[in-house]
């Protein structure tokens, strides 16, 4: 049978993982610079912990895990019978692989509570699975590299991750990113003054998927939720608000005049936008969206969702406040405001728009051509001390024909290459190649290494 992967997963080349690394350590270093430090959690998590915090989109794309050995032992004929897939599951798989990182952060802050001091700030870069339709920039098998404040429910949080992003993707050359901020309180407001409150749920995942069904999807679908044509009728407004961030905040303020929450979610979102105006973005855009929903249920304040200007690639970042995500493991009265970058679909942007040409190349920098076990244990000690220095460098580990060598290095790109012979080891020399401009020289080791280094 011809070997495969399952859909929605990727093999890496070293060029490739060299490009993905490069996104890796700026994330991290502006985690670090910005006072986070990282943790890590299983990449499987009690069943229990993940399910029912995602809705119920969510939880159909959890991957479960079924129980080591005779797995169907729980399992009687009734039930079998029955062919309820939730009750069948919750017998027969008692693990599952994590949906995202902030959940799984949530039950470790709860776990460790009497370890860390708040307010806690961590970041974390770890794969996550979802079993989804893939398609362009979406995966079953993709990291998240995600940062999180617990224990603060300031506002000036917000505004710290408006500037992280800003960082990141000023670092990496992403130019014009949209950062969207909406607030959950407005919506809920919104849901208030319409008379759907208790459609607030169905409401968000409706309006959340504005962008790729429209306006008449989004109403097609609320009113498949049973949602009024009252209701939706008083909804309309609010697809046509336009202007600049306050000036959508101030009609805002005239739509939502009677409800309480939603004027509080202005009044957050209002110091967020007024904060970023005065200090500045590098080069970044921040954009209220107030159809900004994002189909989770644990967020309680402001929203956030990142695209990259001019391609078509869906998020690249999102995140959010959870006021109340650590109470679902009993710690009561914990605030939580998180952001995630999305780093295979921002690996795709910058491969799109050809922003890899300055990320460093993992591969040897000097090759040693083998001759033979005289001149390999001779070049050894050069090899030694390079590597010492921090020059990766490698011998060919056979000696085969000089053409087969040098090839192997061509296609490695390798940019040095040294050949050591009878003449050379007699001498005391070494013979450098530079395969860029083919200039040659010979040298002793200390000119070697000298030559090389610069």
């Amino acid at each position: 049978m011809k070997p495969s992967i399952p859909k929605g997963t990727r093999d890496f080349s070293s060029a490739e993982l060299a490009k993905r690394n490069f996104i890796f350590e700026t994330i991290k270093q502006s985690f670090q610079l910005y006072g986070f430090e990282p943790i890590e959690t299983p990449s499987f998590e009690n069943s229990s912990t993940l399910m029912g915090k995602y809705g119920e989109e969510g939880d159909r794309l959890i991957f479960k895990i079924l129980n080591s050995g005779d797995f169907l032992r729980k399992v009687d004929d009734p039930m079998y019978q029955e062919k309820d897939a939730a009750k069948l599951t919750s017998r027969i798989s008692e693990k599952a692989l994590r949906y995202d990182l902030t959940v799984p952060f949530a039950r470790y802050v709860v776990q460790h509570q009497n370890e860390i001091s708040f307010p806690f700030k961590r970041y974390q870069i770890q794969p996550v699975w979802r079993a989804d339709r893939p398609q362009k920039g979406r995966f079953r098998e993709f990291f998240q590299c995600d940062a999180d404040v617990v224990g603060s429910d300031s506002l000036w949080q917000e505004v710290e991750f408006v500037q992280l992003y800003d960082d990141v993707f000023s670092k990496l050359g992403l130019n014009k990113t949209v950062i969207k901020i909406n607030n959950r309180k407005i919506l809920s407001g919104i849901a208030e003054i319409i008379g759907a409150k208790d459609k607030l749920i169905d409401f968000t995942v409706a309006l959340d998927k504005l962008d790729k069904i429209g306006v008449d999807g989004v109403l097609k679908e609320m009113r498949n939720k049973e949602i009024s044509e009252t209701a939706l009728s008083k909804l309309m407004p609010l697809f046509s608000l336009n202007g600049s961030n306050k000036e959508q905040l101030v009609s805002l303020t005239e739509l939502l005049a009677e409800s309480e929450e939603g004027l509080k979610g202005i009044q957050e979102l209002t110091f967020v936008i007024d904060q970023i105006e005065t200090l500045g973005l590098q080069s970044s855009i921040l954009k209220l969206d107030l159809t900004l929903a994002r189909g989770l249920n644990y967020y309680t304040g402001a929203i956030f969702e990142v695209q990259a200007n001019g391609i078509e690639m869906g998020s690249v970042g999102g995140g959010g406040r959870y006021d109340d995500l650590t109470g679902i493991f009993g710690l009561k009265n914990i605030s939580g405001v998180g952001i995630s970058f999305g780093l295979d679909r921002i690996y795709l942007v910058m491969e799109e728009l050809e922003l890899f040409d300055a990320t460093p190349d993992f591969g040897p920098q000097v090759l040693f051509i083998n001759f033979g076990e005289q001149e390999a244990a001779y070049v050894m000690q050069a090899i030694k001390l390079l590597r010492i220095k921090g020059v990766r460098s490698e011998m060919y580990p056979s000696a085969a024909k000089l053409k087969k060598q040098m090839t192997y290095a061509n296609n490695k790109k390798i940019p040095y290459v040294v050949l050591v012979g009878e003449q050379e080891m007699n001498e005391g020399n070494f013979k450098l190649k530079n395969m860029i401009t083919g200039d040659q020289c010979s040298c002793n080791q200390e000119e070697l290494i000298r030559l090389i280094l610069s």
